[in-house]
């Protein structure tokens, strides 16, 4: 009978989590004081992490060699619910991204893509690793990836084409992408910049502008401000849980999902953003660990994945509530509000506890 090696669960990477999860939670609950509408989110949440917490323990249950298997029917699932986007899907916040289940629960299929990208491109890559000096295994790696950037990119969500994008790149290096063929990508991308540019919708060509020239439109540009006042007035210890006065006087639009670190940094000041900073940068820490002791480049490759799209999310996060990236809407990864990227980002870490508690040959 298989024993599966919990002893070799990676129960750090597990408790960095809770925290995270928890310190989200709480933040959540401040941020939606006065607002009778999203009351219920701080439980809405709870929800999401126990559910993700359910998630991550029967995926890491699975060897991720046995998942392996199904990566093509997975991946297909997912461009099947990405086309259902289209045709059924609901806009907020003016993307076309979720689908409603009988009325119970959206799914935001671009969360999955996520989890098929790690999936099919890792495992491909895998069995061409001694091949990664010809364009060709190259080329064929991004064309998986194509589909599902594309999909997203349209519906549109230029932050999750972004991720994709970023994941997918993360893998290749990981698997050892030569110099040549990253200048030439990058060459071909500024190549596909003016095509690129034409395709963006207005709303996503503001903040790209705005971002270069905040005096374009102080409108747009408004929470970008209001979060740069948060984060600059919270000062070394801040001025209290539940006393920020750009989210407690709802100066600071979406301050639970996009703009959570602006009222952490507002509230629990310098010391509290670093905090929470550092339990991440251990995220990080124990993914990398996880990758370098794989057994296999499969199972390396995923937890590249997942530690590359939790490092740019995170970056990306902080920057845009500083400034210092434009904003895309993407959250801040274990902390901000969200159903959708709490249950991806828990499989996701399934997964890497997968690889984990197998790094060995299973015992018999």
């Amino acid at each position: 009978m298989i024993r599966f090696n919990w002893r070799s669960f990676d129960w750090l990477l597990l408790v960095a989590i809770l925290m995270l999860s928890i310190y989200g939670v709480v933040m959540i609950n401040s941020a939606v004081q006065g607002d009778p509408e999203l009351t219920n989110y701080p439980q809405r949440q709870i929800f999401y992490i126990v559910a993700g917490l359910v998630l991550m323990f029967a995926v890491a249950a699975f060897d991720y060699k046995f998942l392996s298997f199904l990566t093509e029917p997975f991946y297909l699932l997912v461009i099947l619910l990405l086309g259902l986007v289209g045709v059924l899907g609901n806009r907020i916040f003016g993307a076309q991204s979720w689908i409603d289940v009988f009325g119970l629960f959206p799914i935001q299929p671009s969360e999955l893509a996520k989890v098929a990208l790690a999936l099919a491109m890792g495992k491909y890559l895998a069995y061409h690793l001694d091949q990664m000096d010809r364009l060709r295994t190259v080329l064929i790696a991004l064309l998986i990836m194509l589909p599902l950037l594309v999909m997203v990119f349209l519906e549109p969500d230029l932050g999750g084409a972004i991720v994709l994008a970023v994941e997918g790149v993360f893998i290749l290096i990981a698997a050892g992408l030569r110099v040549q063929h990253m200048v030439l990508g990058v060459v071909a991308g500024l190549g596909l910049f003016p095509f690129f540019w034409g395709l963006l919708q207005e709303h996503q060509r503001t903040r790209l502008l705005i971002f270069i020239n905040p005096t374009a439109d102080p409108d747009s540009y408004f929470n970008v401000n209001q979060a740069l006042i948060s984060v600059g007035s919270g000062g070394l210890l801040g001025k209290g849980y539940g006393q920020g006065t750009q989210s407690q006087l709802h100066f600071l639009r979406v301050r639970h999902t996009d703009f959570i670190f602006s009222v952490i940094a507002e509230e629990l000041g310098f010391v509290g953003a670093v905090g929470l900073l550092l339990l991440l940068f251990f995220v990080l820490m124990r993914l990398w660990r996880i990758a370098d002791r794989a057994r296999d480049p499969f199972g390396s490759f995923i937890v590249v994945a997942i530690a590359g799209i939790v490092l740019f999310q995170t970056v990306v996060n902080v920057g845009m509530n500083m400034a210092l990236v434009p904003v895309t809407g993407l959250p801040l990864p274990f902390v901000s509000y969200g159903g959708n990227a709490m249950l991806s980002i828990m499989m996701l870490v399934g997964l890497a506890e997968s690889v984990a508690m197998h790094h060995r040959k299973i015992e018999f």
